[in-house]
């Protein structure tokens, strides 16, 4: 992951980034030592180094037992439970995965318990109807009411279908290592169990089973992965200086540009698969910083597709807020526009591959 901050510095002045350095690397310092408030909470921190290959192992084998059994898995689980995974499932699949009925080399990974729609519930039963399906549910407490209802409905349909005893083999608890409704139910029906770490909020669960088995379930090399956040951790750890370290810097020009009235950060992706990785995005900020009646409010935007609905608001609306770019460095295709005919109104694209549009 590369930072660029070149844009957003022009509009401050250089000294409002230099105030912010010391406080800056002091704040990851605190961090990375484990004090300040909250520091029962930051087993975030050092969560990708402190992964072990037998974790994962176990992960990637219930993963495996899950594949072979099942056509769909259904996780159930809201906000941290579901959005970590579901950012990486989307970004990885096909736009058409869904649409893939036949020769599917992955299960169907699909959502429930983070809504108590009734029609969506309704359309998902019609969806399992004829199909193999297993569940993984994902709670800390397992009384969360819309994951809870909806994996009630789900565990009667599916021990209707094949029998309580194949049921246990199709259902994983993520859940707490001790206590809880879910914790008791697991013990009870002798159910494959994840824990959740108690030092990890949900919304930074991604890198424990909770997101780690989902990726693994719909095809993701998790190994990759958990090797991606150790080499991210390394890179920002305490001991790595400001210049170099692009979560300092970070976290210091988004707090300069607060200052400096910007009290929105809106995430804006050029892809529409890297939709939910923005819906986890917000939540992850949204909740660290909003807090004492102070913080950036997290937004996010697909473009170019909202250049076309809020694109006017965020050119020449109220200057309230700063822009965030995902860019994603080597696409998988390079599919190049050719023979475009003089009379068409984007010949002067002629020779341009579509990302070459799509950046500028």
């Amino acid at each position: 992951m590369k930072l660029t901050l070149t844009n957003a510095a022009s509009f401050l002045q250089a000294e409002a980034l230099e105030l912010l350095e010391k406080q800056t690397v002091a704040a990851n310092a605190l961090l990375e030592n484990g004090q300040g408030a909250g520091n029962d909470y930051i087993g975030w921190v050092t969560l990708p180094s402190s992964i072990t290959n037998d974790e994962l192992d176990d992960i990637q084998n219930t993963a495996n037992i899950l594949r072979n059994k099942c056509e769909v898995v259904i996780v159930a689980g809201i906000g941290g439970s579901y959005l970590g995974a579901r950012a990486v499932n989307d970004a990885l699949a096909s736009a058409f995965d869904a649409y893939q009925a036949t020769d599917r080399k992955n299960p169907y990974v699909v959502y429930a318990g983070n809504n108590i729609g009734e029609d969506y519930l309704a359309e998902l039963m019609e969806f399992i109807d004829d199909k193999q399906f297993g569940i993984i549910n994902i709670s800390k407490s397992g009384t969360t009411t819309e994951t809870a209802l909806a994996f009630r409905l789900l565990k009667t349909v599916l021990e209707q279908k094949v029998g309580k005893e194949e049921a246990r083999n199709r259902i994983v608890a993520i859940t707490d290592q001790a206590k809880g409704a879910l914790r008791s139910l697991a013990t009870k029906e002798g159910y494959k169990t994840f824990v959740i770490p108690d030092n990890v909020g949900g919304r930074f669960s991604v890198l424990t089973p909770v997101g780690l088995l989902p990726i693994a379930v719909a095809g993701g090399d998790i190994y990759a992965l958990v090797k991606g956040a150790q080499d991210m951790e390394k890179a920002t750890a305490a001991e790595i200086a400001y210049a170099q370290n692009p979560a300092c810097q970070y976290a210091a020009i988004r707090n300069a540009l607060y200052q400096s009235g910007k009290k929105i950060e809106i995430l804006v992706n050029f892809n529409p698969k890297l939709h939910y990785f923005s819906e986890w995005w917000k939540q992850l900020y949204g909740e660290s910083e909003g807090k004492n009646n102070k913080g950036i409010f997290p937004a996010a935007a697909d473009f170019s597709t909202d250049l076309h609905s809020v694109g006017q608001f965020i050119q020449q609306g109220t200057p309230i807020l700063f822009e965030t770019f995902l860019s994603v460095e080597n696409v998988k295709s390079d599919r190049k526009l050719t023979k475009i005919d003089s009379s068409c109104p984007i010949k002067y694209l002629e020779g341009k591959t579509v990302e070459d549009v799509n950046l500028a």
